[in-house]
């Protein structure tokens, strides 16, 4: 009698667990982005949370907490309930956040889970259409004749626009100056008006600009040649090797997050990634859909801090 009334205990407590993940989500969620409205974390992460809303049936709402690398949203989710409600849009910039500032509120690695990779968003090298240069190996020439005379626009410290050039400028052995700007816009104002010369910006930003002839697209900064532009080469096929600039957006969770939770997130939002609809106007927006396992994105995290370990200690970035 005994040995039967353990048994059915035993069967009862995997079906209340599946009855507890089957509950989740039973509230809104709350999806917080490191970035003021309007630019491109903002636009991908609103893409996120109106498909994630319209396939779950609860209201995934969007907090926008910019500033500071994107460590504010972070502290704000590092401190939140692992419990499923609380979740963070990231891109590359949050994991450079880690390089460039010194004491953060949070553990990058060890305070947050990953949920999945949602988008790359290639970035591309453009110069003034004053400049004499019409490739990137004409560039290194003309800023090795006069180190310290060009001018590169970025949207801030730390941003992936700074990274790119400092990149760029360790790789090539060429010296140009940094000028930082509130953001990309100011910076490409800044490029338009001749104030800088030189700009690595993601392809959505600049590629209008090309096209009317008001910037020179000199090259693609990523491994392989963008989709949408097939026609412009890399900086890789012109010499410069390890080129590489790609901006990663994702998803985290605090961590201690139940895996459950965590699996059915990766889940649905792969599942939302994938149709045509999302993908299709997310490629019009410069953004390729790349969804991963949760593994695959924390494992993405840590080599993005690592890839850039080395630019940040050589360039001495610092925060502004």
């Amino acid at each position: 009698m005994m040995v039967r009334l353990l048994a059915g205990v035993m069967c009862f407590v995997p079906i209340n667990g599946a009855l507890a993940q089957v509950n989740y989500p039973a509230k809104p969620i709350r999806l917080l982005i490191g970035a003021p409205p309007g630019g491109g974390n903002d636009v991908l992460g609103r893409v996120v949370a109106q498909r994630l809303t319209d396939r779950i049936g609860q209201q995934v709402v969007v907090e926008n907490r910019g500033g500071a690398g994107q460590t504010i949203a972070g502290d704000v989710a590092a401190k939140s309930p692992p419990d499923g409600y609380t979740i963070l849009l990231v891109s590359s910039s949050f994991m450079i956040s880690a390089l460039v500032y010194p004491k953060l509120p949070y553990d990058t690695l060890r305070d947050f889970s990953g949920i999945t990779q949602i988008a790359t968003i290639p970035q591309m090298l453009v110069v003034h259409p004053s400049l004499p240069v019409k490739t990137g190996p004409e560039l290194i020439v003309l800023a090795k004749k006069n180190p310290g005379a060009l001018m590169y626009g970025s949207g801030g410290n730390g941003s992936t626009q700074h990274l790119g050039a400092e990149l760029f400028k360790v790789l090539t052995k060429t010296s140009m100056v940094h000028l930082p700007f509130k953001g990309a816009g100011p910076a490409i104002a800044a490029m338009l008006s001749g104030d800088v010369q030189v700009f690595f910006s993601t392809v959505p930003s600049v590629q209008p600009l090309a096209q009317a002839g008001k910037l020179r697209a000199i090259a693609a900064a990523v491994a392989k040649r963008i989709p949408t532009l097939p026609d412009l080469p890399t900086l890789e096929e012109q010499g410069v090797r390890g080129m590489d600039i790609s901006g990663n957006y994702g998803l985290l969770a605090p961590a201690g997050t139940p895996a459950s939770v965590i699996r059915y997130l990766n889940d649905e939002v792969g599942k939302l990634l994938i149709t045509p609809e999302v993908r299709d106007y997310l490629a019009k927006q410069g953004a390729f859909v790349a969804p991963s396992t949760p593994a695959q994105f924390q494992a993405q995290v840590k080599a993005e801090i690592e890839k850039w370990r080395e630019v940040v200690r050589i360039s001495g970035m610092k925060p502004d």
